[in-house]
């Protein structure tokens, strides 16, 4: 669940809260553990010039630290200290942990998607253990509270994916299934020049609608969960509908006009939250 997060507040790891105001205070510093493990994680896969190599052995590296905390064994740094004394206290699957770093590792490796099956498997890893953390350090991860956990990542990763179709296509990553783009009548060579024609359209709209339905699924969450906890899921699923809402207004130009929210939708955002109790 990132506030699980469509807030998109962090540009390098958007689908995450860092600890937030609403967060309760108890529970900032082992999100910001679990933050800082990801975004660190997420760089070295993503951000600078290092070949493929030399990101791949620099997540093996945080592997190892994981397999020190998974034998007891006290990590080699302070990152992964921290950590172990999340994973600990709140009894994480430390798994959930591995799956995101391989995610990490299969963004170095995998840049096209033959189906939304595969596309779904990586949220898997990518999005869906961020959720699944957080409900442990809340306490409230039971099998239906996951299951709803689970569908609102997956929807947060995917609306990630649609407002960065332009930003992506510059890493050479196409996340659009390869079935899908096929079907539309839809080639990369539109993607490449920011061709957003009726066929785009059509192939985008039919994402969206997709894409939502995933979140509204489990957007009872937001009502499960208490207090201000609650209150940051309702904004992360508002705020996911709303990018939703900005790509059907904006006929899924995302490459002139990339959807964000701003400093002028969070008002509306808390006061619709704040009604949905």
């Amino acid at each position: 669940m990132p506030a699980i997060s469509a807030q998109q507040s962090v540009s390098h790891y958007e689908n995450f809260p860092v600890a937030s105001l609403l967060m309760p205070r108890r529970l900032r510093k082992p999100v910001a553990s679990i933050y800082h493990f990801a975004r660190h994680a997420d760089d070295l896969a993503d951000e600078g010039d290092a070949t493929p190599a030399a990101r791949l052995a620099a997540l093996a590296d945080c592997r190892a630290e994981l397999a020190r905390i998974a034998a007891g064994e006290l990590p080699a740094t302070a990152r992964y200290q921290a950590l172990a004394q999340t994973v600990r206290d709140y009894e994480v699957p430390l798994s959930l942990c591995g799956d995101l770093l391989s995610a990490f590792e299969q963004d170095v490796v995998k840049t096209r998607y033959a189906d939304f099956g595969e596309v779904v498997q990586y949220c898997r890893h990518s999005a869906n253990p961020v959720g699944r953390i957080l409900l442990h350090l809340f306490g409230a991860a039971d099998t239906r509270n996951l299951a709803m956990s689970d569908g609102i990542c997956t929807a947060l990763q995917l609306i990630n994916f649609w407002q960065d179709v332009a930003i992506d296509w510059q890493k050479d990553r196409v996340y659009l299934p390869q079935d899908e783009l096929a079907k539309f009548g839809v080639t990369e060579a539109q993607i490449a020049v920011g061709n957003a024609d009726i066929r785009w359209q059509r192939l985008m709209a039919f994402q969206v609608d997709r894409t939502r339905r995933m979140l509204h699924a489990g957007a009872p969450l937001a009502k499960i969960l208490p207090g201000r906890i609650g209150l940051e899921l309702r904004l992360t699923v508002l705020g996911g509908a709303t990018i939703l809402d900005q790509l059907e207004a904006r006929r899924y130009d995302m490459f002139n006009h990339r959807p964000k929210l701003t400093a002028g939708d969070w008002p509306r955002l808390i006061w619709r939250a704040l009604r949905k109790r």
